[in-house]
């Protein structure tokens, strides 16, 4: 299969082209650094070792900056590249990455933009993040000799039964691997079952990411600006979670006085017809990204930016983590929890099912039914402050308590980080 998985993306190249032009005309390319995304690198590749540590999307790269900070202190003379496919997180790593590090847009999957990368790159160790499986890319940088690690492998079962469909396939990638490890025994169970070589499970590398960062100005503008106005955010909204907030302001407006809603879509550039929708609603609206701050006469406050999610955690006390009740998958639990935020979800996290039910047996997140359970949970939270504290505080112990993956993570990585510093390509 990967013969002709090969022979598809290589005779295809017409095809991808016409589908990376979509992309670009749709605003899901970088026309400013598209040749990246054809394997051709935009910086010189730096003399000494090299780490490349590739995530699908904006949360995996945020997951990875709390390893990445660690590999600078273990290895100080490695440089690290970083790549993600998205816009989005080529945008937040650009203001997050530290110094020794830089990022690229990953290279489509076919034969000759994969060479081409790698031919450049030339990379000493692969860190492969979550369980996005490129074949051209795994099997290409596999093939060079130096290691490749799956770190923070994650197997849903909806995965794991596609993936099962081709046994070969799966076995022959997974083969490239020198270490599998996987977010929960569960999914080291199943990366063994589709023929991972080596397994293990040390955690959830989201559970040691530092809390999101805050900017203080930008935050005690905000603080003025609600003043001691009940508020509720809804975060990381997905089409229909906005409308349902707005059943939920409306419901509590009479019973909570002053009731501010914050809803930031999951993808920013929703902000203008989120915000269109909602007046179109009744709703007084205003928009971050339109420069403007909430007044006393604003019902929903639109936050449409990019990388200001810790800020309005920090903002909001209580808060629903969006891509929970419309549509399926959940959102990272551990962000507001870090922030010391009381949290609410949906039903529908299937993405981080784990996270979830773990949290929930701790009493660190409530769990919603619905809209109006989403509504009655609110409310509730708003009426009784003590009770939205101790939940929070809940959350927050939570996640302190599993910041100790990144030291087992680690662990497991200190004997090709030995290796490494020893070498590297000049």
């Amino acid at each position: 299969m990967l013969g002709l998985y090969r022979a598809l993306t290589t005779l295809g190249g017409p095809i991808i082209q016409v589908y990376l032009g979509r992309r670009l005309k749709a605003g899901k390319e970088d026309p400013h650094r598209f040749n990246e995304r054809l394997g051709i690198a935009a910086l010189p590749r730096p003399a000494g070792p090299l780490i490349w540590l590739h995530g699908a999307s904006v949360g995996e790269a945020l997951s990875l900056l709390v390893l990445i900070g660690r590999l600078r202190k273990a290895v100080p003379r490695a440089n690290i590249l970083v790549t993600t496919g998205t816009v989005t997180s080529a945008r937040l790593l650009s203001e997050r990455l530290p110094t020794g590090a830089v990022h690229q847009y990953v290279p489509v999957d076919r034969l000759a933009y994969v060479r081409r990368f790698l031919d450049h790159w030339r990379p000493d160790l692969t860190l492969w993040a979550e369980s996005e499986f490129w074949p051209n890319l795994i099997s290409e940088t596999a093939a060079r000799g130096h290691p490749l690690i799956l770190v923070n492998g994650r197997i849903s079962p909806r995965s794991f039964k596609g993936w099962s469909r081709a046994p070969g396939f799966i076995a022959r990638l997974l083969s490239g691997f020198a270490l599998c490890l996987g977010q929960t025994q569960g999914d080291a169970e199943r990366l063994r079952a589709l023929g991972a070589p080596e397994v293990r499970s040390v955690g959830n590398l989201k559970f040691a990411a530092d809390p999101l960062p805050a900017d203080t100005e930008a935050l005690a503008a905000l603080q003025s600006a609600v003043a001691e106005r009940p508020l509720w955010l809804a975060a990381s909204t997905w089409p229909g979670e906005e409308d349902i907030a707005w059943r939920v302001h409306r419901d509590l407006a009479a019973t909570h006085p002053g009731l501010l809603t914050v809803i930031v879509p999951r993808h920013p550039g929703r902000g203008a017809e989120v915000a269109a929708g909602l007046a179109a609603e009744g709703a007084r609206v205003r928009r971050r990204a339109a420069g403007a701050l909430p007044d006393a006469g604003t019902d929903v406050y639109v936050a449409d930016t990019m990388g200001e999610l810790g800020l309005f955690f920090s903002l909001a006390s209580v808060v629903f983590m969006g891509k929970s009740l419309s549509t399926d998958g959940g959102q990272n639990l551990l962000e507001p929890a870090r922030l010391g935020c009381a949290v609410l979800h949906g039903p529908r996290m299937t993405n981080f099912a784990d996270m979830a039910a773990r949290m929930a047996a701790a009493g660190a997140s409530a769990g919603v039914a619905d809209a109006l359970g989403l509504r009655d949970a609110v409310g509730r939270l708003l009426a009784d402050p003590a009770e939205a504290a101790a939940l929070a505080e809940r959350a927050r112990s939570f996640a302190q308590a599993e910041a100790g993956v990144i030291d087992r993570l680690m662990a497991e990585l200190a004997p090709y980080l030995d290796r490494l510093d020893g070498g590297g390509a000049p």
